[in-house]
């Protein structure tokens, strides 16, 4: 259940406020600059909350599968790619902030592995359904 709790969050929390901060936004009727700004004003908090839930998730899952399954098991290596994402992320961010393509393909790299990861088993899951259902 923490392993879903924590996807929940930063994966919802992450493309709530990627899409719906700024249909907001501009169904309000602020101008295109102010959008960015402020979108850009969530944007490390955003990835600051995903980089640790990630963390989070990557400790349930080697408490369930074994510390293997961080590099094995298809969950692990979205984990990974996620984590490295918001690394990527903050290493632009701080050492070359004229990159806002990097940033975004960063951003979006994290977002999509989310939903990756979304679409995979619960680690621990496939396990008690075998041992309840033999």
């Amino acid at each position: 259940m923490l392993w879903q709790l924590a996807q929940m969050l930063w994966v919802g929390g992450f493309w709530l406020i990627h899409l719906g901060l700024r249909a907001v936004l501009g169904k309000i009727g602020l101008a295109p600059l102010l959008i960015d700004e402020v979108t850009d004003a969530f944007a490390v908090p955003v990835v600051s909350f995903a980089a640790a839930c990630v963390i989070f998730q990557a400790l349930v899952l080697v408490q369930a599968e074994g510390l293997v399954s961080l590099w094995r098991d298809f969950r692990g290596q979205v984990l990974l790619m996620a984590l490295y994402a918001c690394a990527m992320f903050v290493a632009v961010r701080v050492g070359w902030p004229e990159a806002q393509r990097w940033q975004e393909f960063s951003f979006l790299v994290l977002g999509f592995s989310g939903l990756v990861l979304v679409l995979q088993p619960v680690p621990g899951w496939s396990g008690r359904v075998r041992a309840a259902h033999p």
